[in-house]
């Protein structure tokens, strides 16, 4: 095989046509390489707050996945190292035959009522406390906020003495209570928070329009102040349905809440970790699908009080 020489013009003796064909496809792949290097570094720059975020999420969901499939595996395959294993409902039919239904009723009714006794209390006076002027109005709300400050412990033996005197010990009315006292100022303070960001020039209007004081409110400010009242709701509901502390000195067996009801699986026999596993996970059921709905509500809340007319 030959190659023409450049300066001659006359064909030399070689193999360079093939070594030159071999480099040039080095050279393409190398090309081709080299732009997927960078695309894929495009790619990774672009999508790396949402690589970050999901890395995060993984790591904050494992603890709860891993209670998860706990409560699925067979009671003797419990340690077993492998993650490969049959589900079974063993656990949550164990649950139903126990006490632990009626303490995850008993957890339901107390909060939801404890939740909705604290929005009908607390929004007013919240409303009250953020449009009203009169003496003491500072004062009064640092004392709400004190009463959330002290720690459980400190009402703990007032509770319990008072309860015993009333024949409220052990009843779903006496945990109410309890939880009504601390959701209150929570109620409060967040929601002044809200209706401080409501104007005051929409309420005027109102009230031009014949609109009362309490008209106004029920008809633009608390549907403008919605989300402030879902994500309020939200965090009652979790408080009350978290209690470990109240609930387990103020109850002995009829009303006993569903966290008290699990340390019943942990006992000297032996610990029972399919059903620790199996209440864990429906405990975290209603708050998980509690707050998946007032998520709903909150961005309808957003998009209808913005676009109000």
């Amino acid at each position: 095989m030959t190659q023409a020489n450049t300066s001659t013009g006359r064909d030399l003796p070689g193999p360079i046509g093939p070594v030159k064909g071999q480099y040039a496809a080095a050279a393409g792949h190398q090309r081709r390489v080299v732009r997927r290097a960078s695309r894929l570094n495009a790619l990774l720059r672009r999508n790396a707050r949402t690589w970050v975020v999901v890395a995060l999420l993984l790591m904050l969901l494992f603890p709860f996945f891993w209670l998860v499939q706990l409560a699925f595996r067979p009671a003797d395959a419990v340690f077993d190292e492998g993650l490969l294993f049959t589900p079974t409902l063993d656990a949550f039919a164990g649950l139903f035959h126990s006490s632990f239904a009626g303490s995850f009723v008993n957890s339901l009714m107390v909060s939801t009522l404890s939740t909705a006794l604290s929005l009908l209390i607390g929004v007013p006076a919240a409303y009250a406390l953020t449009r009203w002027k009169f003496r003491g109005r500072r004062q009064v709300a640092l004392w709400i906020l004190t009463s959330r400050m002290a720690p459980p412990i400190a009402f703990t033996i007032p509770f319990y003495l008072a309860y015993r005197w009333l024949g409220l010990q052990d009843t779903i009315t006496g945990l109410v209570i309890v939880y009504l006292t601390f959701n209150l100022s929570i109620v409060i303070w967040l929601m002044q928070t809200f209706f401080d960001a409501v104007p005051r020039a929409l309420e005027e209007a109102a009230h031009i329009d014949g609109c009362g004081v309490w008209q106004a409110f029920w008809r633009v400010t608390l549907p403008l102040a919605a989300p402030g009242l879902a994500a309020t709701a939200v965090l009652c509901f979790i408080f009350s349905w978290n209690d470990f502390f109240y609930a387990l000195i103020l109850t002995r067996t009829h009303a006993i809440t569903a966290p008290v009801s699990i340390v019943n699986f942990l006992q000297y026999e032996g610990w029972e970790w399919t059903k620790v596993a199996a209440a864990g996970t429906l405990v975290m059921l209603p708050v998980v699908v509690f707050t998946v709905l007032v998520r709903t509500y909150l961005v309808r809340g957003l998009t209808a009080g913005g676009l109000k007319d």
